[in-house]
C-alpha cells in the first residue's frame, strides 16, 4: 500500500456554524450537551468515509458539553475506522476536554504526544506507520496558537519534527495562511510541499482565508488536493491524495509493536 487519501478537518467540537453571528448565537453549545450537536456528528461521520488517515482538531474527548462521548472514538466508529487517538491539550475539569485526534485504516505503530510552545493548550501528535523501507511514514496532526509569537516558536518546534523524518505529513489547522511570512519561511525551512493559495477553508459558509493545510516532505508525491464543500463547522476540510516513494510501502506491524500506544490514547473502535 503506497497511496494514501488523507483528510484534516477542524469540527469545532461538532458545532454547527453558517454564519459568523451564529458564534454569539451557539457559544452555550460549548458549554451544554445538545440533540443538533449529536446530529452534526452524524453528519460528519458520513462525511468521514473513505479515507485512510483523518486528522482531527477543536474535537471534545468527552466531557459534559459532549455528554461525555469522546467525539473521536465516536466518530471512527460511525465511519468503520479500526483505530483512533485522542490527544488532550485543554482540560476544563468536567466543562470541556479540547482535542486533536486521528482516525486510521491502517494500524499505526507508535505515537508521540507533543505540547507546544506558549500558553497551555496546543499540541501536536505525531503518529508513526511502519513502511517496508526500515523507516516509518509519519502523520503530524496539529493545532496552532492565534497570535503570532506563539505561532513563530510553534512552527520553528514543527520544522524540527519535520527533519527528523524523511516521509512526513503535517495536517491541521494552522490558524495562517499563505500570507504568513511566519508559515512561508517554516515551510521553506523544513522543505515541505502543498501549501495552495487557493484552497480556502475558512469561514465555511464563505470561505475566504486559508488556515488548514496538509503539507508533505518532498519524498511524498501529491496526486490530487482539494476542499470538501460541507459547512458542519465553521471550517471546511481538506483531502489529499498522496503516494510514498516508488518501492515503499506501509506494512502492518508485528505483535507488541504498538507498546507505545498507550490505554487511552489509542485503541481498536
Amino acid at each position: 500500500m503506497n497511496s494514501l487519501r488523507l483528510l484534516t478537518f477542524n469540527i469545532q467540537a461538532g458545532i454547527e456554524s453558517r454564519r459568523y453571528r451564529d458564534y454569539f448565537a451557539n457559544s452555550w453549545k460549548h458549554l451544554i450537551p445538545h440533540a443538533a450537536r449529536q446530529r452534526n456528528l452524524a453528519s460528519i461521520g458520513a462525511l468521514l468515509q473513505g479515507f485512510d488517515i483523518i486528522g482531527l482538531q477543536e474535537v471534545d474527548a468527552g466531557s459534559l458539553r459532549s455528554a461525555y462521548i469522546d467525539q473521536a472514538k465516536y466518530l471512527a466508529q460511525e465511519a468503520g475506522y479500526p483505530y483512533w487517538m485522542s490527544q488532550v491539550n485543554r482540560e476544563l475539569g468536567h466543562l470541556a476536554r479540547h482535542s486533536n485526534g486521528l482516525l486510521s485504516r491502517i494500524r499505526p505503530g507508535a505515537v508521540t504526544e507533543h505540547k507546544l510552545p506558549g500558553l497551555p493548550g496546543r499540541g501536536a501528535m505525531v503518529v508513526e506507520f511502519p513502511t517496508n523501507a526500515n523507516e516509518p511514514f509519519a502523520v503530524c496532526v496539529l493545532h496552532l496558537a492565534l497570535g503570532r509569537r506563539a505561532q513563530r516558536r510553534q512552527l520553528d518546534y514543527l520544522v524540527d519534527i519535520a527533519r527528523s523524518y524523511r516521509m512526513i505529513v503535517l495536517m491541521g489547522d494552522f490558524n495562517c495562511g499563505c500570507g504568513s511570512r511566519l508559515l512561508r519561511a517554516s515551510i521553506a525551512a523544513a522543505g515541505l510541499r502543498g501549501l495552495d493559495c487557493e484552497l480556502k477553508t475558512f469561514p465555511s459558509w464563505r470561505p475566504e482565508r486559508n488556515l488548514d493545510h496538509i503539507l508533505v516532505s518532498p519524498h511524498l508525491r501529491i496526486t490530487a488536493a482539494r476542499v470538501l464543500d460541507y459547512a458542519l463547522s465553521d471550517h471546511l476540510p481538506i483531502s489529499m491524495e498522496v503516494e510514498l516513494p516508488d518501492g515503499v510501502d506501509l506494512l502492518a506491524p508485528e505483535a507488541g509493536a504498538v507498546a507505545a500506544l498507550r490505554s487511552g490514547l489509542a485503541t481498536e473502535a
